[in-house]
């Protein structure tokens, strides 16, 4: 049981990109799903959070030029990234959990919220040349 992300890569600064999310072994349609980064130095931060009643947030640094969605008939969620910028090179990783309320929480405010109860893929890392 476990979430494989991919789609990473270099790209350059206004480029765009789409990291996709599987779960494998398991099935996310009735899980929160959410994004994260981590760069060079720096902890872990959320991006965007898709709760399962449909509910859409995103961290102020990327709203406007990502946009989460999720395909639950492919059990993936996505990630596309438009006009990618320098500070966006980091390590890309997507979390579900069965809480709505955590995942907003993790997202929001730290992932330590998802410490116990999420599921993490493998990072997929992006880097955006300027």
């Amino acid at each position: 049981v476990q979430l494989q992300a991919s789609g990473g890569g270099l790209v350059q600064s206004g480029g765009s990109l789409r990291l996709s999310c599987v779960g494998d072994g398991l099935t996310i349609d009735r899980l929160a799903v959410g994004w994260f980064r981590q760069a060079p130095g720096k902890e872990r931060e959320g991006v965007s959070g898709y709760s399962t009643t449909g509910n859409i947030y995103y961290t102020d640094s990327v709203k406007g030029r990502f946009t989460i969605s999720r395909d639950n008939a492919k059990n993936t969620a996505y990630l596309q990234m438009n006009n990618l910028e320098p500070e966006d090179t980091a390590v890309y990783y997507c979390a579900i959990d069965t809480s709505d309320d955590r995942m907003r929480l993790g997202v929001t405010s730290s992932r330590r919220w998802l410490s116990r109860s999420g599921t993490w893929s493998q990072g997929t890392q992006v880097t955006v040349s300027s």
